[in-house]
């Protein structure tokens, strides 16, 4: 006898979980997405994710995104670049990418305008936010957000700004973890009250494998999923 793929399994027990948690804090079932993360997973696990019906997917590296979308090509995957993103890769991602949800400084946001450009494309944005103390983390600083924004809103036509994401402190005390999701929402709350002519902060990308629940109960309306999807990874360079 087969057995089936834990993948479409876990999946499964994801979206009821998420579900669960979404209803428990005070909004439907069906609010919260779920953005596997494939970083460091060859194509066959992405098959098996979109067999549970996953389309987007989430990765770390521009390279990563090149090439799997090479190997995806007659396929629906929807690539997300949710790693840090270095400004000599924004051809990459203007080419194979539907999402980034790390755009946090001016000059990215300039180098993937003219490749969006060149390539005649647009791109969905999430201004990635530093909420964590971690020198580690990325993201742009809260005091800068509104500027930013608004700078966006002026120069950068091709990228859509839809919303914000940003990464918990690695912690082992939770509240510190939840003040981190509780921090974004706040400053998207006080954005929309600037009311930045051309920019929508709907979504709020924020949670992973460890954290999703404390992420849900903050507020996020999509978290990203990678080790309770796929299982654990190896970071051996391929």
């Amino acid at each position: 006898m087969i057995q089936a793929s834990p993948i479409p399994t876990r999946i499964a027990q994801l979206r009821t979980r998420i579900d669960e948690l979404a209803r428990a804090a005070g909004r439907p079932a069906g609010s919260v997405a779920l953005l596997p993360v494939s970083k460091t997973f060859g194509v066959d696990a992405i098959q098996e994710a979109m067999a549970a019906g996953m389309r987007r997917f989430g990765e770390n590296k521009a390279q990563d995104i090149r090439d799997k979308s090479g190997q995806l090509a007659d396929s629906s995957v929807q690539w997300v670049m949710i790693g840090h993103l270095q400004t000599n890769k924004a051809r990459d991602i203007a080419r194979h990418a539907h999402e980034i949800q790390s755009l946090d400084r001016q000059a990215l946001a300039e180098a993937l305008e003219r490749r969006l450009q060149l390539e005649g494309r647009s791109l969905d944005a999430l201004v990635q936010v530093k909420t964590s103390p971690e020198p580690s983390k990325f993201g742009l600083d809260p005091a800068e957000l509104e500027d930013f924004l608004s700078f966006l809103a002026r120069e950068t036509p091709s990228l859509r700004v839809q919303g914000l994401m940003t990464m918990a402190v690695n912690d082992s005390d939770r509240q510190a973890v939840r003040a981190c999701f509780r921090r974004l929402r706040e400053l998207r709350d006080a954005m929309l009250q600037k009311a930045i002519p051309g920019i929508t902060l709907e979504r709020l990308s924020m949670g992973m494998s460890g954290d999703y629940d404390l992420a849900i109960a903050e507020g996020s309306t999509e978290v990203r999923i990678g080790s309770a999807i796929f299982g654990g990874r190896s970071y051996t360079s391929t």
